[in-house]
């Protein structure tokens, strides 16, 4: 392998402009615009892993599974991760080898459908918060706890969510074949949705678990195992933001690893469900010797490498 080597985290909204374009030809479409960003990054001499969400793609099949239970069994969610890891993984590396191919650029592409490894015992399954499929009555969610132990909670007058543990990541099963691959000169496509979920049993086989891993937690682990030159995390906003949504909105260019730490540690600036994940996986990664990271939109991805733009993170 030769050149440097970048672990790309995009989001499994990115994949999805807007309501009016939710179906898998529009999400073909959307990856076709970020794939051509991320092969002038190859063609500029980078090696690439590309990791991406996959929580709307979950909950579409989670939501046809709900409609067809009267006829065919339900899909387990850690199955509803690979089978996302699959179509996603199908979906960007077609995309990225045809965009190579048209710049001449004679690199393959593969996707690994990916395991990640987490504590049976971690605090989060003990405590589960992340809501997933979609909204029911009262009475089929007490139903479901009962007969299926689901954890359930009311959103918000909403309607009533079942919700899972997002443990933390703590070792990618496949890093071996990853490691190879990107040796070998194959752009990766790895850890879609942050990894399926596994755990290690007494006779330390793996077993899915019923959880989610954040990918951004689980790329940031991935760009530590594989000593990535750059930990990039595409999202919907051109830069980091304090005081995101007000009047007194400042955009950031650079923060040091203690300056990230420290406007996290306010539990003002970044929220829970969207920021504040992408700067904890910022901050594992330079902890765990990181060189360098970047967050920015899809679109100002060759600007923000070049520092015109985009928010860059370094360890001082």
């Amino acid at each position: 392998m030769t050149g440097k080597l970048a672990v790309i985290a995009i989001g499994g909204n990115s994949l999805i402009k807007d309501k009016e374009h939710m179906d898998v030809g529009a999400q073909y479409e959307a990856a076709r615009e970020t794939c051509a960003h991320i092969a002038s990054m190859i063609e500029q001499g980078w090696n690439v892993i590309v990791g991406h969400g996959n929580g709307p793609q979950v909950g579409f099949i989670l939501r046809r599974s709900e409609l067809s239970a009267h006829e065919l069994h339900e899909v387990p969610l850690d199955v509803c991760g690979a089978d996302t890891q699959g179509a996603i993984g199908y979906s960007l590396a077609q995309n990225l080898g045809n965009e190579l191919g048209r710049r001449g650029i004679d690199r393959p592409v593969a996707a690994v459908v990916t395991q990640t490894e987490v504590a049976g015992d971690d605090p989060a399954f003990t405590n589960p918060t992340k809501p997933i499929g979609s909204f029911m009555d009262e009475a089929v969610a007490l139903r479901r706890k009962s007969e299926d132990g689901w954890d359930v909670v009311e959103d918000a007058n909403r309607g009533w969510r079942r919700v899972v543990a997002s443990p933390r990541p703590l070792r990618i099963v496949e890093l071996g074949p990853i490691k190879q691959m990107i040796e070998a000169g194959v752009i990766v496509v790895a850890v879609g949705g942050g990894g399926v979920p596994v755990v290690r049993d007494a006779n330390h086989d793996l077993h899915g678990v019923e959880a989610v891993i954040d990918k951004d937690l689980g790329c940031s682990l991935l760009a530590r195992e594989v000593d990535a030159d750059l930990f990039l995390i595409t999202t919907a906003v051109e830069q980091v933001a304090l005081n995101f949504g007000t009047p007194h909105e400042r955009t950031l260019s650079h923060l040091s690893l203690a300056e990230a730490k420290s406007y996290l540690a306010e539990g003002t600036h970044f929220a829970q469900g969207s920021m504040a994940p992408k700067i904890q996986a910022v901050i594992d990664y330079l902890e765990g010797g990181g060189r360098e990271a970047l967050i920015t939109d899809p679109g100002n991805l060759e600007r923000a490498l070049v520092g015109g733009t985009g928010t860059r993170f370094t360890p001082t």
